[in-house]
């Protein structure tokens, strides 16, 4: 079994690992990240899956792919390095938490206490090269993540959080009579007022964890990050 990310996920996704397919992917970055920038770095590629075990896994907040812009990617969906400008979708995912739940913005956006919770921050392609958004897009990413979605799917008892057209096409993989699903436009400023505000995604999630017999999230995050608390 290959020993990729260092928790039970490993065993989940050995079938991926061990495919041809994840080794052309292997083979295509390795290549990439001689030859150009790509984010995250090599050692954050797997950061969500690390920070929040499958077994562990209550809550999954769908990405696309990484911020393509420097400082920014660190393995988590939405999620930006601390001391980096947030970008418009956080701001906005913000606004709706703080409607929502009465969270109170802070000034990073690092969102390891999520995921410390259980909240899987997982984007469909892992990498991205600098400035080209979806740019490894297809390249095999798709293979290891929707694997993974199908299996929370059928551990069940998961809250799918899905932003957007592209994170909604991936429900025929989540059974839904095992998990509950919150849909809504994306936070991008092109649509949040589309449908985003005021879909109080992140109180629908507690509602459901409760029904799930789960804890439910402290959306709240910290006002400030130790470098010993990033991973």
């Amino acid at each position: 079994m290959k020993e990729l990310i260092g928790n039970d996920w490993d065993q989940v996704l050995d079938p991926v690992f061990a495919s041809e397919e994840y080794h052309h992917l292997h083979d295509f970055l390795k290549e990439e990240y001689s030859t150009k920038k790509i984010y995250p770095d090599m050692y954050h590629i797997f950061t969500a899956f690390k920070l929040t075990p499958f077994s562990k896994t209550k809550v999954v907040i769908l990405g696309q792919d990484p911020y393509h812009n420097p400082g920014q990617a660190n393995g988590m969906s939405f999620s930006v390095m601390p001391g980096t400008t947030l970008p418009p979708s956080l701001k906005n995912i913000y606004k709706e938490l703080y409607d929502d739940v009465g969270a109170r913005p802070v000034n990073h956006g690092y969102l390891k206490k999520w995921a410390d919770q259980g909240v899987l921050l997982l984007n469909a392609v892992l990498t991205v090269p600098y400035g080209h958004a979806n740019g490894h897009q297809g390249k095999g990413w798709e293979k290891v993540t929707d694997a993974a979605i199908k299996a929370l799917s059928q551990r069940g008892k998961v809250v799918f959080i899905l932003w957007g057209r592209f994170a909604q096409n991936k429900i025929p993989l989540i059974d839904q009579d095992k998990n509950f699903v919150i849909k809504s436009a994306h936070p991008s400023p092109f649509s949040a007022d589309r449908g985003f505000f005021g879909s109080r995604p992140f109180s629908r999630c507690n509602n459901a964890l409760k029904d799930f017999g789960e804890t439910p999230i402290d959306w709240q995050l910290p006002e400030t990050v130790s470098q010993d608390d990033i991973a």
